[in-house]
């Protein structure tokens, strides 16, 4: 895995770095599940202080599962009672449908702890803080009853919750949540993070995510799900020598515009030159270059037709101007209209330079894929859950409840990488998975995703390949954002033009 990754594991992962630790390192399973629960009981104890209480006064439900996810919450209740805590443990089976070390570690506990809940689990009586054990990383689909009500009374209920592993309903290898899923305020994972902690919507299931270590033995099998994107991905950058000049750092060549969306352009082209690119061209309409003229310092312009969109007459004389761009821009502020639908996807194919699609390029072409399949160059895709609905024939919610997999699809059918935006942005090929983990609040506002294509533009002119130019993006932009934010004092006042005068900050690569 690439060394600017921080690797995280999803379910079969973390099950092979179990089985190695316990099968050939000799290391006792129940040795690990009393790590993991001294962790949880931990954790929990912080949460209750926090929540107003006092260690020795406060009350702990632990809501167990048959699995080994209830055994580490058997092993959590047993630490909080041994500190104080009044405890009370509820069980979805008798002791011979746990699993053998649950079983072990049920037989640890104080007598009268332990109930097995019979009939359904009353919001009314749950108090203090929960742990939820119930369901764990094994997890995939919809939880069943009674596990189901379960969920619902802790959610009624309000009382603070701590997660095991997972909350319970989420999916630890996606993200992806059920229908009923507990809502945590902390999660404790063990070992490493899961792809699910970061992950929409799972990402905003958990709470807090707190990692503890569980005593698997250096060596183990090392995560190869992918990866949250580190500062280190900025070091892939090359840097200005003496002997740079304009040619060397790149062409950047921006195609799109239309009457009513000139900023988008002026917005990818500025953020173009702000990430290092050595000029910037704008390709637009003829009818509304004096309008760029205006706006644009730094940036050339050329205008083709001479009306207030771009056409596919204009496809011949664009593609003789954009033969010597190191990286092509398609889709700000292009418009929408069928004609410009036809201008895009002859560019798509007719293009050999590297390509960044945004915008509504992205909808013109919709689910008709193969002009991008067919292409031989670097293509990079950066659609939001609507465009990426769009590409794929589906609604915006559903690509909103399967990211991951809705991203790697479209890779896969476009061999293209693909930067599904979001809180939780995820950059993938197919098979190598990056996901942001900056704050991005800052960039909830219109005009960003411009300034993120233009950054994705230049730094694949710079000569980065498409998967690293994309993470490397994605990493500069919200760092960005969060500069921006502290510059203007609010995140709520941050606009994109701010975001692009933070760039060159956000650029700088951490220090060995």
């Amino acid at each position: 895995m690439e060394d600017w990754l921080d690797p995280v594991y999803d379910a079969a992962g973390m099950a092979a770095a179990d089985r190695w630790a316990i099968d050939e390192q000799g290391v006792s399973s129940l040795e690990l599940m009393e790590a993991a629960g001294r962790g949880l009981a931990r954790t929990t104890a912080e949460l209750a202080q926090t929540s107003g209480g006092l260690v020795g006064d406060r009350e702990v439900t632990v809501v167990c599962g048959k699995g080994n996810n209830g055994g580490d919450g058997l092993v959590a209740a047993r630490h909080l009672a041994e500190s104080g805590f009044e405890v009370e443990v509820i069980l979805f089976g008798e002791r011979e449908d746990l699993s053998p070390d649950s079983q072990a570690n049920l037989d640890r506990l104080p007598e009268g702890l332990a109930r097995v809940l019979g009939g359904q689990l009353s919001a009314s009586s749950l108090r203090g803080v929960l742990i939820d054990a119930m369901l764990g990383t094994g997890f995939e689909g919809e939880p069943r009853e009674p596990v189901t009500s379960a969920i619902e009374a802790i959610n009624e209920s309000g009382v603070p919750v701590v997660a095991c592993d997972v909350p319970s309903g989420v999916n630890a290898s996606t993200g992806e949540a059920a229908e009923t899923v507990v809502r945590a305020n902390r999660t404790v994972t063990f070992h490493q993070r899961k792809l699910g902690h970061l992950i929409a919507p799972g990402k905003h299931l958990c709470g807090a995510v707190e990692v503890v270590p569980i005593g698997i033995p250096d060596g183990a099998p090392p995560p190869e799900a992918g990866g949250a994107i580190r500062a280190g991905v900025l070091g892939l950058l090359p840097r200005r020598t003496a002997d740079s000049n304009k040619f060397t750092s790149g062409r950047v060549s921006i195609v799109g515009g239309s009457r009513g969306l000139t900023g988008a352009v002026c917005l990818a082209a500025e953020a173009a030159i702000r990430s290092g690119a050595g000029y910037a061209t704008a390709a637009v309409p003829g009818g509304l270059e004096d309008i760029f003229e205006m706006k644009l310092t730094e940036v050339m312009t050329r205008g083709f037709g001479d009306g207030h969109e771009l056409l596919p007459a204009d496809l011949e004389a664009l593609l003789d101007h954009l033969v010597g761009a190191s990286s092509v821009v398609l889709g700000s502020g292009i418009g929408r209209s069928p004609e410009t639908g036809d201008l895009a996807a002859g560019l798509v194919s007719g293009l050999a330079s590297p390509l960044v699609i945004d915008a509504d390029a992205l909808t013109l072409i919709g689910n008709s894929l193969e002009p991008i399949a067919s292409r031989q160059g670097p293509t990079v895709l950066t659609p939001h859950d609507g465009e990426a609905g769009r590409l794929l024939g589906r609604e915006s919610a559903e690509i909103a409840a399967h990211r991951l997999d809705s991203a790697r699809e479209i890779a896969g059918q476009t061999g293209a990488v693909v930067v599904l935006k979001g809180d939780d942005t995820i950059v993938t090929d197919g098979d190598r998975i990056a996901v942001n983990t900056l704050p991005a609040p800052a960039l909830a506002t219109a005009g960003t995703g411009d300034v993120l294509a233009g950054i994705t533009g230049a730094f694949m002119a710079r000569g980065l390949g498409a998967f690293e130019a994309a993470s490397a993006a994605v990493f500069a932009h919200s760092a960005a954002g969060e500069i921006a934010a502290l510059d203007g004092g609010n995140r709520d006042g941050v606009i994109a033009s701010d975001v692009i005068r933070a760039i060159p900050r956000a650029m700088i690569p951490p220090k060995d």
